[in-house]
This record gives C-alpha cells, sequence and structure tokens, in this order.
C-alpha cells in the first residue's frame, strides 16, 4: 500500500476498533495501555495489557487512558491510537486520515485532545463524528429525509440518547453513566448485602450472565467468590437476576431519566415521527437483559436493540469513511453528504 488509506476509529472507554472502507472492522483491542514506570516505555497495548490488569510488578503500569468516553491521559491515548494506526498502515508512504467518532456532549478541550492525540499519533488529519449519527447510520436507519429517529447509544463509558433527522442531531443528552457504571453497580450491591467485595471482572461476568434490568421469565443465578470483608479469606455468594435488577435500579433510570429529558424538549412533529420509527438502543449496554422492554414501558414507544448493536458505532463509522472528502477536518461532522447526495 503505496498511498495513505483512510481509517475510522471508534475510541471506546473500553474498547478500540479499528476500521478501514470495504473492510469493516479490522482491529479490536480493549483500550488498556501497558507501560514501564521506571522508563517511561510502551511496553505492549490491548489484550496483551489488559491481561496485566491488577497482576503488574510495581515498575509496571496497565492504564485505561479513556474515562467516561473521553481522554484522561493524553499520552497514553496517543501511544495507544499510534501502535494501532501503525498496525493497519505500516506500508503506507502517506499519513493517513483518520475519522474518530465522540460522545455527543464532547467539550472542546475534549474535542482538541482528541484530535491532538490523533494528528501526534501519525494522522494527516483528523475528523470527529458523533457517536448516535454514526451509530444510526451503522443500524441501517436512513437518518437524511426530513423525519425523526431516536437512537439510544449506551457504550461502555457514556449513554448517548439523540433525536436525529437531515443527517443530524436535533436534540440530544449524553451522561456519563453507561456499562462501566452498571459494573459498579454490581460490586457495591455485593459488598452491601453480602460484605464481599469482587472485582470488575467478576461484576462483568455477573452482568453478561445474570444482569438483567428486567425480569426474566425464569430467575437465574450464578455463585461468584470474593473476599469477604469481614475475615479476609475467600467467599462464595450466590447472586441471583432478580439482584441485579435492585443492583442496576439506579443507575437504569438515571438512563431512562435522559430519554426523557431528550423527548421533552424534542418538537412536537419529530416526536410524532419517533412514536412511528420507534426507539433503537445500540452500544454494548443495551445488551444487558429487558434493556428495550424498561425503555418501552417507560416511554410507551415501542423499542428494539439493533442488530450487532455493540458494533453499530464501527459500522456507521466505516460508512462514514466515504464521505471523508466532504468533511472538514478537526470539527464535528453530521453528514450532510448523504443529504445532499439525495437532493
Amino acid at each position: 500500500m503505496l498511498f495513505g488509506r483512510d481509517i475510522g476509529i471508534d475510541l471506546g472507554t473500553a474498547t478500540v476498533l479499528v476500521c478501514l472502507r470495504h473492510k469493516g472492522v479490522v482491529t479490536r483491542e480493549p483500550s488498556v495501555v501497558a507501560m514501564d514506570r521506571n522508563t517511561g516505555r510502551l511496553l505492549t497495548v490491548g489484550a496483551a495489557a489488559q491481561r496485566m490488569l491488577g497482576r503488574t510488578p510495581g515498575n509496571i503500569a496497565a492504564i485505561h487512558p479513556m474515562h467516561d468516553g473521553v481522554i484522561s491521559d493524553y499520552d497514553m491515548t496517543q501511544r495507544l491510537l499510534k501502535e494501532l494506526i501503525r498496525k493497519v498502515s505500516s506500508f503506507s508512504l502517506l499519513k493517513p486520515r483518520i475519522v474518530v467518532s465522540v460522545p455527543s456532549g464532547i467539550t472542546e478541550v475534549e474535542e482538541r485532545a482528541v484530535i491532538e492525540a490523533g494528528l501526534q499519533a501519525g494522522a494527516r488529519k483528523v475528523y470527529l463524528v458523533e457517536e448516535p449519527v454514526v451509530a444510526a447510520i451503522g443500524a441501517g436507519l436512513d437518518i437524511a429525509k426530513p423525519e425523526g429517529h431516536f437512537v439510544v447509544d449506551i457504550g461502555a463509558g457514556t449513554t448517548d440518547a439523540a433525536v436525529i433527522s437531515l443527517s443530524g442531531v436535533v436534540q440530544t443528552a449524553s451522561i456519563k453513566v453507561a456499562g462501566d457504571t452498571f459494573n459498579s453497580a454490581i460490586i457495591k450491591y455485593i459488598r452491601r448485602h453480602h460484605n464481599v467485595l469482587i472485582g470488575d471482572a467478576t461484576a462483568e461476568e455477573l452482568k453478561r450472565t445474570i444482569g438483567c434490568v428486567f425480569p426474566r421469565p425464569e430467575t437465574s443465578f450464578l455463585e461468584v467468590k470474593g473476599r469477604c470483608l469481614m475475615t479476609g479469606l475467600p467467599r462464595l455468594v450466590t447472586i441471583s437476576s432478580s439482584d441485579m435488577i435492585e443492583a442496576f435500579d439506579e443507575t437504569s433510570q438515571r438512563i431512562l431519566d435522559a430519554i426523557h429529558a431528550v423527548l421533552e424538549e424534542t418538537p412536537p412533529e419529530l416526536v410524532g415521527d419517533i412514536s412511528e420509527n420507534g426507539i433503537v438502543l445500540t452500544g454494548g449496554g443495551s445488551l444487558l437483559y429487558g434493556f428495550d422492554k424498561l425503555v418501552e414501558n417507560s416511554t410507551g414507544i415501542r423499542t428494539r436493540v439493533a442488530d450487532d448493536a455493540e458494533l453499530c458505532v464501527a459500522y456507521g463509522i466505516t460508512k462514514s469513511l466515504e464521505w471523508v472528502n466532504d468533511m472538514q477536518d478537526g470539527t464535528l461532522n453530521l453528514f450532510r453528504r448523504r443529504q445532499l447526495m439525495q437532493q
């Protein structure tokens, strides 16, 4: 490959996905970087670094450079991006252009940090796109028409609820409540009710296996091991899916409140469209059992989880690479290109 290719990056709190035009997702790695504290040398990134979390000696640090959907460690994010860009463009003579998805509530300072990290990592130009927009495109919605679509993207660090029309965001709410918050809720619940401390990996396993925000047809149980806070010794506790509903109650309500807030501010004509088109859930957090039923019960609007919900943002970014020549670098791009093509 002699010329720089265009690269799409879903820079998530938990996972980074790298996409190429016509190929889709080519790299998927945990958002973790391992470095030597003494020398500052980068040791490894992604899955290899994730395996070091909680298991490293004092001179090695395994770091999550992304927190709540935005950069918390600029230097480590830049190194992570550089390594991932190198993997997919190692034979290019020209630096690539990259398209990066960001939460709809990103501030100018956070926006600039993403742009600078991308440029320092080796990009020729950096374009930013809003996650709800690319999630809608990845879910197969035709957002170019003058009608309202409601997308709720529940990632690991942020939840973005947005009404989209004419390829742009009409009304949005972005909250730092998402998949990681559910994990924290599990840890707090088991600590409070059982006096047992569990780790993030155990919380994630509970969430994926028996986690739910709406009653299951049959109650499920899972036995997990943690450290007893009374004795300091290992202890087994049995957790039920009903416990999960109770543990998730506050977090779920905060997401429902954000959805209601967006609906209350949306123009009546678009609310009518949403009532007809329904609400679409994307992102890994939407796979939590019963989320669609919970939202539908709360809003009275038909709700569904998109196909391949966890990859909708990545699919949308891949599609957006077709319009990169019409984007403005360093600013949020709302894909007016599609609208212009249909005129």
